[in-house]
């Protein structure tokens, strides 16, 4: 009879975990293969780069060097590149298709958390644990642009949940449990190189050491760091080694960084862009770091709507007595290490995203156990959110019949000096630019009424699952105004045209990251008019580097040539073409989003030249250059 009853309860246990789980999936998924299968296209910069980068080891196949334009481009792990690769062969190349490994991760990150939390401190915690990571605003906004940051939360989170099995004495299968912290390790170390065995590491050194198991025999044991380090040398080794063996010199024992210096792949991928950068003496120094303070209070925007509720986490047990407690004290232990660790080197406001699920395994507890300050936060959240729908709905109203010609990047405003930092753009927004916004901003403000409505009436888990659904739909406002700034962020109706006109050889003003759109929609390797710079300058010192850097005068020969040639450059960038090679000599083919496509030949009707927009010499020159070298670097 006992062990019927047993069985039932377990049978219960398992129908309700599933159940929770499924919830966490379908929200999850909601939000990010939505943005996945209607999305804007891919933006200028980074976004681009990684999806170009990715098709070329396809086309090429070389996946152990990556390339840009046929320059090395040796600065990042490989990991992400092949996942999109490997996409690209199923489904072949498209810009949807090179978001699926980012939308993919987002989802499984989302109920890995679920799954942790479910495990530590019983079904509900661990859903509230799923939801946050889900619906916060860090992961949405940090998502948008294919940066590998998400993956790599994903083994941190995973190594560490293993990391607490192997040592629990209940678990029947440490040795598994063991080997799978290594393979997250050693999969960290491909997706981001040192810090995803950094960040592990030392939060599970820290954790041992305030748990008193430091130094215990029966610790190493079942951590087996001998096996674990072979099946992470198993994984990483191959790439590293053979990325050293096809890029030259092998080594080179100097901390010299510097315009024209080459040293090969190990020297710029282990010195340069890990020790040189933490010290903030890497060369080229094409990223900006935000300042601590707003380092730290960002979280608060990062980890909305749920952020209101971490004064509760105060009130939790840290005493490593059970399981909830030893997994309480291991997410303070790796939240509060990433936080300090980037207090102490450069920083960006995403780099923290490894302690998100740290921080949604706290907050899920916390809302389990409930409490005044539960109660205190709902309320503020409902008042926050009925605020939020006024402003959103006001907004709205007032802009209702504002003309809006053209696209979006007419009515902008532009404060260059904001654009390190990842919400910068926010600045640029008039008044005028809202009348384009119409439709997000009703939807947002819809948005905002259910989470206000939910959180003032309700309290638990309908006021949590209210504030889940507020999200959703905000994120899907946002992803709809990502659509209205399209021609902004991207170039690529600069591309389509370009597609339709007679043939010819493409030449990008400046950086190939500043275009970096039109290259992957139309499939061309380009010129690069005084272009050596950033990310690309250490490859182009690199012996047999592909001669695809122009200059003035270069151009100006080949421009002024029988052969046909096409230009992607800012509005504001025409005056210096026009004055380098003479009005006479060049032709607008189309204009979109403050950039231009230019040709040395006549125009031609089979061009199909898209709508040209008014001159706006006031806009800075490639204003949003900063999402990759700058923010998302």
């Amino acid at each position: 009879m006992a062990s019927q009853d047993l069985a039932t309860l377990s049978n219960g246990l398992f129908a309700r975990r599933s159940l929770l789980l499924s919830l966490v999936f379908l929200i999850a998924t909601a939000i990010y293969l939505g943005c996945v299968l209607s999305p804007p296209s891919l933006m200028d910069d980074v976004d681009a780069v990684q999806a170009q980068i990715a098709k070329t080891m396809l086309t090429s196949g070389d996946w152990v060097t990556a390339r840009l334009d046929g320059v090395l481009y040796l600065e990042k792990a490989p990991l992400i590149y092949w996942l999109m690769a490997f996409f690209y062969k199923i489904f072949g190349v498209a810009d949807w298709v090179a978001r699926l490994p980012v939308a993919l991760a987002s989802i499984a990150l989302a109920l890995l958390s679920a799954s942790f939390g479910m495990w530590a401190f019983r079904e509900r915690a661990g859903f509230y644990a799923g939801l946050i990571m889900s619906t916060c605003v860090g992961l949405f906004l940090f998502t948008r642009i294919q940066i590998p940051d998400v993956m790599l939360t994903f083994t941190i989170a995973l190594a560490l949940w293993a990391f607490l099995r192997a040592l629990d004495e209940e678990e029947k299968r440490p040795r598994l449990w063991a080997a799978i912290l290594a393979a997250s390790l050693g999969t960290g170390l491909l997706l981001k190189s040192l810090v995803g065995i950094v960040f592990p590491v030392a939060a599970g050194l820290i954790y041992l050491f305030f748990s008193k198991q430091l130094i215990s025999r029966r610790t190493w044991q079942r951590l087996r760091p001998m096996s674990g380090s072979l099946i992470v040398l198993l994984i990483a080794a191959p790439w590293h080694v053979l990325a050293t063996l096809r890029n030259p010199p092998y080594f080179a024992w100097t901390l010299q960084s510097g315009p024209g210096l080459y040293h090969g792949f190990l020297w710029f991928y282990s010195v340069n862009e890990q020790l040189l950068r933490f010290l903030n003496l890497r060369y080229p120094r094409d990223y900006n770091t935000v300042p601590r303070l707003y380092f730290w209070l960002f979280h608060l925007l990062w980890l909305f709507p749920w952020s209101v509720y971490l004064p509760a986490i105060t009130r939790l047990s840290f005493k490593p007595v059970d399981r909830a407690g030893q997994t309480r004290l291991l997410a303070l232990c790796w939240a509060g290490f990433i936080l300090i660790f980037f207090t102490f080197s450069t920083t960006q406001e995403y780099y923290s995203m490894p302690c998100y699920p740290a921080l949604s395994l706290l907050l899920g507890s916390a809302m389990a156990a409930e409490g005044k300050w539960i109660d205190r936060g709902t309320r503020f959240l409902g008042a926050t959110a009925a605020l939020a729908a006024l402003a959103a709905i006001a907004i709205a109203f007032a802009v209702r019949n504002l003309p809006t010609p053209g696209d979006i990047s007419a009515a902008l405003s532009h404060h260059p000096s904001a654009y390190t930092l990842s919400l910068g753009h926010m600045l640029d927004l008039t008044f005028d630019s809202f009348a384009y916004l119409r439709l997000p901003l009703c939807l947002a403000g819809a948005a905002f009424v259910l989470g206000a409505v939910g959180n003032l009436r309700w309290s638990g888990m309908r006021a949590f699952l209210s504030s889940s659904l507020m999200m959703v739909l905000f994120f899907h406002a946002a992803r709809l105004a990502l659509v209205v700034f399209d021609p902004y962020l991207s170039s690529r109706p600069l591309a389509e045209a370009l597609r339709s006109a007679p043939p010819g050889k493409l030449i990008v003003d400046r950086h190939y990251y500043y275009f970096s759109s039109v290259i992957f929609y139309t499939g061309q390797d380009p010129l690069l008019l005084n272009g050596k710079f950033n990310n690309l300058e250490y490859g182009a010192a690199a012996p047999g580097a592909p001669a695809v850097f122009l200059t003035d005068s270069e151009f100006k020969a080949l421009w002024t040539s029988e052969n046909r040639y096409y230009l992607v450059a800012a509005e504001q960038g025409a005056d210096r073409i026009e004055t380098l090679v003479g009005k006479e000599h060049f032709q607008t083919v189309a204009t979109s989003g403050g950039k231009l496509l230019l040709t040395n030949g006549p125009s031609r009707s089979s061009s199909s030249p898209l709508p040209t927009a008014p001159r706006q010499s006031a806009a800075p020159l490639f204003p949003f250059s900063s999402i990759g070298n700058d923010v998302f670097d």
